[in-house]
């Protein structure tokens, strides 16, 4: 569906400067799927996503879409091409002196395909439907929330019925209530209409919602790409690690950064660990059940249950307590029933005094 091989794009400042946005990126996307790409301010985002629909040019490399190398076409087959992309963005991007209906018939008006005004209302009233926006087509953007505008920006995105549907930070101004409802929406849309979704966002919580696969852009190269639910179970990069952390971990870190270890084991102290569990796992009594078998006292310290495109991820920050033996054989015991315990070390009145 989607391929970029050797993508590179370098921005010259007028001081003489060198930028080098993009360092050798090669890229497939699939047909169907909702790809995530995360990364920090200046990583390279969103010249990515506008390199997909030759916004921009790469300065080296080659875009696939739909079979067709668009690097290789004129600017006339470009524009049909690009038409078979829709793009919604994070400033919404609407005409303020234009009705709802207007905007979403804007792209109606462009190019020499002109449709006669009954098929266009006819068009436009299938598109509000499709977004929830029926009853506010003669509404100006002024009087909607930041939901509703983009709403209407994705109707607009969806008027040339393109298969390819580029979001860049398409709801980072939005509050997260309204954010889950955008992404809902997007996904029902994908599934609906057979889109391919491409999402660029430096929110860890959207990629978590929504997206089939991530790749991590750290620097203008892709350092770390997997399944959504690989990336969040089992990070393999520093930067990966820690929007990971900022999206599931985030209290759990705040505790720790305020907890003392040691590595030896003194009398009374208790083993600190962290636990992490997947699917069905996060609701099993493991706690309990390794509690009863080896006698250990285990407390629980902090912990949350997240959903990865509806996978339960559970993680857990225990205290096991006992005699050494005791807190080695519960650990044992742990990391056979988990996908995976971390071992922050041993805490007691030493850390208290």
């Amino acid at each position: 569906m989607i391929k970029l091989t050797g993508i590179h794009k370098t921005y010259v400042l007028d001081s003489g400067e060198e930028v080098k946005a993009l360092r050798g990126i090669d890229l497939e996307i699939k047909e169907g799927e909702i790809f995530g790409v995360i990364g920090l301010s200046g990583a390279g985002k969103s010249t990515l996503i506008r390199l997909i629909n030759m916004l921009e040019r790469p300065t080296s490399g080659t875009v696939e879409v739909n079979g067709v190398e668009l690097t290789s076409l004129n600017e006339g087959r470009l524009r049909e091409e690009r038409s078979k992309i829709g793009m919604i963005f994070q400033q919404f991007n609407l005409l303020s002196s234009l009705t709802v209906a207007q905007n979403v018939a804007f792209p109606f008006t462009l190019g020499s395909k002109k449709l006669p005004k009954n098929e266009i209302k006819k068009r436009v009233t299938r598109l509000l439907s499709m977004v929830g926006l029926e009853d506010k087509a003669e509404v100006y953007p002024a009087q909607l929330s930041g939901g509703q505008k983009q709403r209407v920006g994705i109707a607009r995105a969806l008027a040339t019925e393109p298969k390819i549907l580029l979001c860049d930070e398409a709801t980072s101004a939005l509050d997260p209530k309204t954010t889950a409802s955008i992404l809902k929406l997007l996904t029902d849309l994908r599934d609906r209409l057979g889109l391919t979704l491409v999402i660029i966002t430096h929110q860890m919580e959207v990629i978590k919602e929504c997206c089939d696969r991530v790749a991590v852009l750290d620097g203008g190269v892709i350092s770390e790409l997997a399944p959504t639910l690989e990336i969040f179970s089992n990070p393999k990069k520093d930067l990966t690690k820690r929007l990971v952390a900022s999206a599931v971990r985030r209290d759990i870190q705040d505790l720790m950064e305020h907890t003392r270890f040691h590595k030896d084991y003194e009398s009374g102290d208790g083993l600190i660990v962290e636990l992490l569990f997947l699917g069905d796992k996060a609701n099993d009594p493991v706690i309990v059940e390794v509690a009863e078998k080896t006698h250990a006292g285990i407390s629980i310290i902090g912990g949350s249950i997240n959903h990865i495109k509806k996978v339960p991820l559970g993680i857990l920050v225990v205290r096991i307590q006992g005699d050494l033996e005791t807190i080695q054989r519960a650990l044992s015991e742990l990391e056979s029933r988990v996908l995976r315990v971390t071992v922050y070390g041993y805490n007691g009145a030493r850390e208290r005094d």
